[in-house]
């Protein structure tokens, strides 16, 4: 799966993916208010604003980019209602040709770990039927469980060529609190990525594994040390743009070859229509607001790469 993400960023020249986390807060009123017209203001009709919200975005920047990255928990506020619509913009980028990182940081033990990964980037047997669930092309998983969480998605990733993206150094704030104590005197993520690079050896694909890590861009530092301890492993880079994280600060990222890394940002996107420099797109064309931020940070990436 590794292979496809990285044909697909060496194709476009944009080793990014946009956050696609909508808060109604972000989408334009016009937009909700159609939406609550046809289906009141309840949980259907705010599944339907970020359906649509999402449609325009997707169809305004799928051609500038490589992957996109839907967090789970912003279609789940919604309860059935936005797992249908997160269904139905997964299915959409895919039609669209994108890569999609499931964002819901899922991690267990034993058949509850399987079973996640089935429901999310495997397929499951029904009678004598097999149908898939999410289906997305990768997912993020939380290693705090050791390899008993890990293993079955990893399973699952060789099964079906798909991929996961591992918890190893977050960009927010209090991530040090756990991931920067120290063990033998090694800070804990330093721990975490040898692991990452273990379970990834058994799902290797090509150059690079199908096991990545989640490496923040708001500690560059860090992130070079990363690089060298995983050379092989993509990492799935959150916090740049509203997070603080600037492309200076992602260099450290990537390998020698300008692969290794693809940088989400979902605020600056989605909702740049409300930023300068592009509120003189205004609300009603808050999609091609969404375009030329993409544009910006291609720019702006491959400036340091």
């Amino acid at each position: 799966m590794v292979s496809k993400l990285i044909e697909k960023i060496q194709k476009t020249k944009a080793p990014i993916c946009v956050g696609l986390d909508p808060m109604l807060s972000y989408i334009p009123e016009h937009v909700t208010k159609k939406a609550y017209e046809q289906y009141g203001e309840t949980l259907e009709g705010a599944a339907e604003a970020i359906w649509q919200f999402n449609k325009e975005i997707v169809d305004a920047t799928a051609d500038l980019i490589p992957s996109v990255k839907p967090q789970i928990a912003m279609y789940e506020q919604f309860g059935i209602e936005g797992l249908k619509a997160y269904d139905k913009t997964v299915k959409y980028c895919q039609q669209k040709g994108l890569v999609v990182i499931g964002d819901v940081k899922r991690g267990d033990i034993g058949s509850t770990s399987t079973a996640y990964a089935t429901g999310h980037i495997g397929k499951v047997k029904v009678g004598n039927t097999v149908c898939t669930g999410f289906d997305t092309e990768y997912i993020t998983v939380n290693p705090y469980l050791g390899t008993d969480g890990v293993k079955p998605f990893v399973d699952v990733c060789n099964e079906y060529d798909r991929g996961i993206f591992v918890l190893v150094k977050t960009s927010n704030p209090s991530s040090g609190e756990f991931q920067d104590r120290l063990i033998d005197g090694r800070p804990l993520y330093e721990l975490v990525a040898e692991k990452v690079v273990e379970w990834g050896e058994a799902s290797m694909d090509g150059a690079y594994s199908n096991v990545g890590a989640v490496v923040g861009a708001t500690y560059p530092e860090m992130s070079r040390v990363l690089r060298k301890l995983m050379p092989k492993t993509y990492f799935l880079v959150p916090g740049y743009g509203a997070q603080g994280g600037t492309a200076e600060d992602l260099k450290y990222c990537f390998n020698e070859d300008g692969l290794g890394a693809v940088v989400n940002s979902s605020r600056g996107i989605i909702a740049a229509y409300k930023k300068e420099p592009y509120t003189k797109f205004g609300a009603e064309h808050f999609a091609e607001a969404s375009r030329q931020a993409v544009i910006d940070m291609i720019a702006d990436i491959n400036s340091v790469l």
